[in-house]
């Protein structure tokens, strides 16, 4: 057997052998296709105890971790501010708390069916409700579709969701103290403090964002280095903060961000701060596989497999039936529900104080630990070929959705279809305003699409025509006033073809070929060996920013470059 001791000898060294390995299984899953989250959980298992047994610096991998976590959630809170948590609270408190209540409720009745004692059956319906912020969101980064309206909806309700795990936390860390000092007066203290600290962070942040964000941060942003040193440190502080004061991390850390949302520099941090993010949650990734001790499993396969079903399934269900009764479409809530099929790293921590309290056995926290990698597993493949999956199921998911889903209609305000455009634009960000500026400069007349609702309000209340709209949306294309129409633009944010399962630029020329458009097609890519692929799918034009830039900058300088008479007559004056 392969002697891997003198890994041991040195955290670095274990680090080190982490970072290989994860390489290793990650150029093997990109070869296969694969989900790089998958990959990295696979990195944990190898590493763990049931395995390799790399792992024993525990410490020093969870700390990276938590580093992580503060990160991810800080850059998650820089993309909300206070009016889109106006505008989304409503659906967001609804769902979120319709849902675990609901998977509560049956999760324990199948507990009792499948034969456990009613503590345990609480315990495992109470973990079966909470989802993996920290995995969705970074799906959903991935896929680009933070932005988009089931996107904000699914971190909304997911935010509520980590309030109820944080008040679970305290209610049992109260047990815990309260047991310990003999009586429910000290465990309704605790949980009244740190509803009370609550309360005065909030209050500070509130503050914060109105009288020092952005005078603040307009000063530290004239350096760099700078800028990006106050973001991580303002982003673990308040996460640090947080956890001392009972929260979790997470919404420490994502409060940071929240507190920055409204200055001028948010995209600047974001832009510097993605790849950090990504190294970090690998450790992320390796301390969660590194939990999943496969000893344990054996004899809970049937009912961890009846469970892992219900997640998969049921909790889907459920927030579709909340959204449809809501007023949004079928489309939008199911792909905000597939954000629930899995369950969180943080079930296994409840399930591990319900064991070290003395209320479930070993099993039991077995039991929730298979149903994680199962639910795990599969929630990030139904995520990642989200628009695939729901095209197949469209025709049976008619049950979910009102005949009018007056929420939704009320935001998109589509233009008459009796209009005619010459140009329509998907993308609204930094390329695609730009994109519309020029063309409306040269006289086309332009409707421009976006996914984003409040990047939709902002440029129709500056007097531009726009609709509210998905690409991946076959229905939505089907839809456009496309009579007349010479060109379909899309400036959609940029993904590489060659990694990425599901396009939104593909998914648009396939819903304009159904349509049986005949003008042209153009798309943008910021990648040179996406062009083959475009065209022969059906781009008429493939716009690539940085290269057709840099051509029409050098046909300026060109043209402003002196002729050599009138060099040497300056060097005459010279």
């Amino acid at each position: 057997m392969l002697d891997l001791s003198f890994i041991h000898l040195s955290a670095f060294y274990e680090l080190t052998a982490l970072v290989v390995l994860a390489a290793a299984l990650g150029f093997i899953g990109v070869l296969l296709r694969q989900p790089m989250i998958v990959s990295f959980i696979a990195v944990g298992v190898v590493a763990g105890p049931s395995a390799l047994n790399i792992v024993q610096s525990h410490e020093h991998i969870e700390l990276l971790a938590e580093l992580g976590i503060a990160v991810l959630l800080f850059l998650v809170g820089l993309k909300l501010d206070l009016k889109l948590i106006r505008t989304l609270g409503p659906v967001a408190l609804a769902t979120g708390l319709g849902q675990v209540a609901f998977t509560s409720a049956i999760g324990f009745l199948l507990g009792k069916m499948l034969g456990l004692d009613t503590v345990t059956s609480l315990y495992v319906a109470v973990a079966l409700t909470f989802s993996s912020t920290i995995i969705i969101v970074k799906l959903l980064s991935d896929k680009r579709e933070v932005d988009s309206l089931h996107g904000r909806i699914a971190v909304g309700f997911l935010i509520v969701q980590d309030l109820v795990v944080v008040l679970a936390m305290m209610v049992l860390s109260a047990l815990g103290i309260g047991a310990q000092s003999g009586g429910t007066h000290s465990a309704l203290a605790q949980i009244g403090s740190v509803m009370l600290y609550g309360l005065i962070m909030l209050a500070f942040v509130l503050v914060f964002i109105r009288y020092m964000a952005t005078p603040l941060v307009s000063r530290i942003a004239r350096s760099k280095e700078l800028l990006i040193t106050f973001a991580i440190g303002w982003a673990t502080l308040l996460a640090a903060i947080g956890s001392q004061l009972g929260f979790s991390k997470e919404l420490g850390g994502l409060l940071a961000g929240i507190s920055l949302a409204s200055t001028p520099f948010r995209e600047a941090i974001v832009a510097r701060l993605a790849s950090l993010r990504d190294f970090l949650l690998l450790f992320f990734f390796i301390a969660l596989g590194t939990q999943l001790d496969l000893s344990l499993l054996g004899s809970q396969v049937f009912p961890a497999l009846i469970l892992s079903l219900f997640v998969l399934i049921g909790n889907p269900i459920i927030v579709m039936v909340i959204m449809g009764l809501m007023g949004y479409r079928k489309r939008t809530g199911f792909l905000a529900g597939l954000t629930v099929a899995q369950i969180s790293e943080f079930s296994l921590i409840f399930m591990a104080m319900g064991l070290t309290l003395g209320h479930v056995s070993a099993d039991s926290l077995g039991l929730v630990t298979l149903v994680g990698l199962i639910t795990i597993a599969m929630s990030v493949y139904m995520i990642t070929y989200s628009h695939g999956l729901y095209n197949k199921l469209e025709h049976w998911l008619g049950v979910f959705e009102r005949e009018k889903p007056f929420r939704e209609e009320a935001l998109e305000s589509q233009p008459s279809s009796e209009q005619a455009y010459d140009v329509i634009l998907f993308g609204l960000g930094r390329y695609g305003k730009a994109l519309a500026h020029y063309l409306q400069k040269e006289g086309f007349k332009l409707l421009a699409v976006d996914f984003n609702p409040d990047e939709v309000r902002r440029w129709r209340n500056d007097g531009h025509l726009v609709m509210y709209g998905d690409a991946s949306d076959p229905a939505f294309v089907n839809d456009l006033p496309l009579q007349g129409v010479k060109w379909v633009v899309s400036a959609m944010p940029q993904h590489d073809l060659g990694v990425t399962h599901e396009d939104p630029r593909l998914a648009l020329i396939d819903g304009l070929k159904q349509q049986h458009y005949s003008g042209g097609i153009a798309i943008s890519t910021q990648h040179q060996h996406d062009q083959p692929l475009l065209e022969e799918k059906g781009a008429t034009l493939v716009l690539m920013p940085f290269h057709d830039a840099a051509e029409r900058a050098v046909e300026r300088v060109k043209a402003a470059t002196p002729t050599s008479a009138h060099l040497e007559v300056n060097n005459e004056k010279i």
